[in-house]
């Protein structure tokens, strides 16, 4: 039988304005089921904002959003899950007063799956991601990293075509960010759904990109392999005054 062919979310010429400011200005890029594209760039280079619009939450000035041949620049942020496009946020959201569990089968339920869809999902999340020992805990009582494994595995429990991650290892330490490397990788790979990691940790975006785009003052500056791109003379001025992005293994 002849496997279904991975679906690609777009970015067609992408621009978003506020008044005079253009915090995205003609930006275009894909993403394939089963890959992880890095999105990076110094502060206020217009990263979330691309992630908002990609995810419903800011309408673009001009230029479309689409899976496929679809285009989704106008589907609300809900209709966009049901669609395969999650995401979690620079904040973590958790409902405190509810369970890793419980928290989990929130995101199953809200794409309309049963209840014991969504418990099944939670529990294979949690085994996935190295939760299930705090599946009865109450999410208010969890220390900083776990909560970040909660978002992502809530995130997962849509079942989404693809994944936007926003700034996911802030805050962590090395080992913590070594751990949630090997834990995309493995969902990638598992689940077979596309990746955009926005982070400054350059650290993470070495060990599970296969291509970075590189935004600054809202315009692409470079697109390519990790490796060479944190290496591009334009890349390092991009960040000079503010943390220059350094490789380490």
């Amino acid at each position: 039988m002849n496997q279904p062919q991975p679906q690609e979310l777009a970015v067609d010429n992408v621009c978003v304005s506020f008044g005079q400011l253009k915090a995205c200005d003609v930006v275009s890029f894909k993403i394939s089921q089963g890959e992880t594209l890095g999105l990076i760039g110094p502060n206020g280079s217009g990263k979330t904002t691309m992630v908002n619009v990609i995810t419903g939450f800011q309408r673009p000035t001009s230029g479309r959003v689409r899976i496929g041949d679809r285009d989704i620049t106008r589907l609300r942020p809900e209709a966009r899950v049901a669609a395969g496009v999650s995401r979690t946020f620079q904040a973590v959201r958790l409902f405190g007063r509810l369970t890793v569990a419980e928290n989990i089968e929130v995101g199953a339920r809200g794409v309309g799956a049963s209840r014991r869809v969504a418990r099944d999902r939670a529990t294979q999340l949690m085994e996935q991601l190295g939760l299930d020992h705090l599946s009865q805990v109450q999410s208010s009582s969890l220390p900083y990293g776990s909560e970040r494994r909660v978002a992502l595995a809530r995130a997962l429990a849509t079942d989404p075509k693809f994944m936007l991650l926003d700034e996911p290892a802030a805050g962590l330490d090395e080992s913590e960010t070594d751990d949630l490397a090997s834990a995309l990788i493995d969902v990638r790979d598992t689940k077979g759904c596309g990746l955009l990691v926005i982070e400054h940790d350059m650290r993470l975006i070495t060990k599970v990109c296969n291509q970075v785009h590189v935004l600054a003052a809202g315009r692409t500056l470079a697109v390519g392999e990790p490796q060479v791109v944190v290496r591009d003379p334009a890349v390092v001025e991009a960040y000079l005054g503010a943390e220059a992005p350094h490789v380490s293994s």
